[in-house]
C-alpha cells in the first residue's frame, strides 16, 4: 500500500465516522454549499468516487442509495475506491483529466482526499459535529487547490474565494478560499 492508500483510508474512515455521528433529525440541514442538505453532501463525494473511478474504466456497481442509507452508500464506495488503490495495477493506471495527464492515485490524492477534508466539514457544519481539520490536512489541501489556479472554481466545484475574517487561522484561510464561511 501507498502513502496515498493510506492517506484516503484514514479520511474515508474519518467521512465515515461523521456520516455515522449525523443525528437522525440533521440529515435534512443546511450546508455551507446552498444548494445542498447535508444528505446531499454525501450524495455528491459518494457520486464523486464513482467519477474518478470511471476515468479507468470501472464503476461503483450497485451500492446503496445515499438518501435511503448515507453510511452504507459511503461505505459501499470507498471500498471500491480503496480497492482500486491498494491494487498497484490500477493505482498507476493513467487518464486524461482537467489538470492534464494523471494516473488514478494521484488524481485520488488531489480531488477525493480533498473532497473528503472539504465536505467532512460541510457535513460537519451542517449537523453541529466538530469542524476541527488536522493542520496537514489543512496544508495538503490548500496547496493542492492553489496549484489548479482557476480550474478549481465554477458549477460543481468550488465558489470564488471570500475574504477570511481577521485573524484567522490556516483552517479558516483554506476556507474562504474555497468559497466557505469559516
Amino acid at each position: 500500500m501507498s502513502e496515498i492508500s493510506d492517506r484516503y483510508r484514514r479520511l474515508s474512515d474519518a467521512f465515515a465516522d461523521k456520516i455515522a455521528a449525523v443525528p437522525d433529525d440533521k440529515w435534512d440541514s443546511q450546508s455551507p454549499c446552498d444548494e445542498w442538505k447535508a444528505r446531499d453532501v454525501v450524495s455528491h463525494v459518494v457520486g464523486t468516487q464513482g467519477m474518478f473511478l470511471g476515468f479507468i474504466g470501472k464503476e461503483l456497481g450497485d451500492i446503496p442509495s445515499a438518501d435511503e442509507d448515507p453510511l452504507a452508500a459511503w461505505n459501499a464506495a470507498r471500498a471500491t475506491v480503496q480497492a482500486a488503490l491498494d491494487d498497484p495495477e490500477q493505482a498507476k493506471a493513467e487518464f486524461q483529466g482537467v489538470t492534464g495527464k494523471s494516473t488514478f492515485e494521484a488524481g485520488v490524492d488531489k480531488f477525493l482526499c480533498t473532497d473528503l477534508v472539504v465536505h467532512g466539514w460541510d457535513l460537519a457544519r451542517a449537523t453541529g459535529l466538530d469542524e476541527t481539520i488536522a493542520p496537514e490536512d489543512v496544508q495538503r489541501v490548500t496547496r493542492n487547490m492553489e496549484s489548479m489556479g482557476d480550474n478549481l472554481r465554477g458549477p460543481g466545484a468550488f465558489g470564488a474565494e471570500i475574504d477570511a475574517p481577521s485573524g484567522a487561522d490556516d483552517q479558516q484561510k483554506m476556507l474562504a478560499f474555497l468559497g466557505r464561511k469559516p
